[in-house]
């Protein structure tokens, strides 16, 4: 269907697609070949993304034979696909898990919107990439991409009673005592104890201050000492979460999402505004499903405490997995021969760290 929706002219492109661009459920985003270095992030509101662009840029440079994203400065950068929206599809987009798993902070804007990785029915534009590396400087170059977009046609969400169903039918989750209230309840690791993974004790890492740079192209090439401090299990199952500190964690429960559904991770209560949890919060059809290599896996937590330092404890709730079914059966499932990362993970850096 998304190849479909590209040859009517629904997405468009400057450059063909990748012969890997289109994933189950999501089309990857590229960025294009020029960056522009802004003074704050921005949302276009009534404007075009361009207007905003020539009143805010500090300076632009070219990304087509690569470039260096600085932590804690924002970034603009036109994608090479853009959208011919149909009046009743709109889309999503997201962060990448890989550019997530770097604390590279991506969203997508279009114009004239007014929300962050939300792109209306019937839209017709350009689309751009705000990007924002938070704790590593990143190489990028024209053509990566940091983010995929979905598309959606109605209200494809499973309710509580539908949740419910599909659970009893493909127990989408290894616990006997699941919370499906409100989509599937998802706690955090911190035992360092899940039978059968060779965890050793180790429930995380705490990414490390003034590294190198990291390509975001290049893969199993780097140390995870030279950017990461390992978290040992404590007695008390408990993390201090220090404030502005970023760390990949675990979640204590395996999921699956069976052929046909696709689903997202969502702040488990908009309240608890002490940390944030998951950036690239997405997960295809098939990741962790046993027909495709999967036997559950644990969501990675891409954890960032905000002003204050906060207590976790083991098994306390952080998010929920919300559902959603797929308009039609996809062609190849997550971990199904498309070069996937993360099926059958447990607790895992992303691509670009040796293992």
């Amino acid at each position: 269907m998304i190849e479909q929706l590209a040859a009517d002219g629904a997405i468009r492109r400057e450059k063909d697609f990748a012969p890997d661009q289109i994933q189950p459920a999501s089309l990857d985003l590229r960025l294009g070949t020029v960056a522009y270095r802004v003074r704050a992030s921005f949302l276009p509101g009534t404007a075009k993304v361009s207007q905003r662009i020539q009143e805010l840029t500090l300076h632009q440079f070219s990304l087509k034979d690569g470039a260096v994203l600085e932590t804690g400065c924002v970034y603009i950068v036109p994608l090479l696909e853009s959208l011919a929206l149909p009046a009743d599809v709109a889309a999503a987009a997201n962060p990448k898990s890989s550019t997530g798993r770097l604390d590279v902070f991506t969203r997508v804007i279009a114009d004239e919107m007014r929300g962050f990785d939300r792109i209306e029915a019937g839209y017709i534009g350009p689309l751009y990439a705000e990007i924002s590396p938070r704790t590593f400087p990143v190489l990028v170059r024209e053509g990566a991409r940091l983010s995929q977009i979905r598309f959606r046609h109605g209200h494809a969400q499973l309710d509580a009673e539908a949740l419910k169903a599909l659970h009893k039918e493909q127990r989408l989750v290894d616990s006997d005592d699941a919370d499906l209230s409100d989509g599937i309840a998802v706690s955090v690791d911190l035992s360092g104890t899940i039978a059968g993974e060779g965890r050793s004790g180790i429930v995380g890492y705490r990414a490390k201050r003034h590294t190198a740079v990291i390509d975001v192209e290049r893969r199993a090439g780097y140390n995870v000492a030279d950017f990461w401090e390992p978290i040992d299990a404590r007695p008390d199952q408990r993390l201090i979460l220090d404030p502005d500190e970023f760390y990949i964690l675990a979640s204590k429960e395996a999921v699956q999402v069976p052929p046909g559904f696709a689903a997202e991770m969502v702040p488990f209560d908009p309240l608890v505004g002490e940390f944030r949890v998951h950036y690239a919060g997405f997960f295809d059809p098939g990741f962790g499903y046993a027909g495709a290599g999967g036997k559950g896996s644990r969501a990675v937590l891409e954890v960032r405490s905000r002003e204050v330092p906060f207590i976790l404890e083991h098994g306390q709730i952080v998010g929920r997995l919300v559902y959603e079914k797929m308009l039609g059966m996809p062609k190849s499932l997550y971990g199904q021969g498309i070069g996937s990362n993360y099926q059958a993970q447990s607790l895992k850096l992303s691509k670009h760290f040796k293992v």
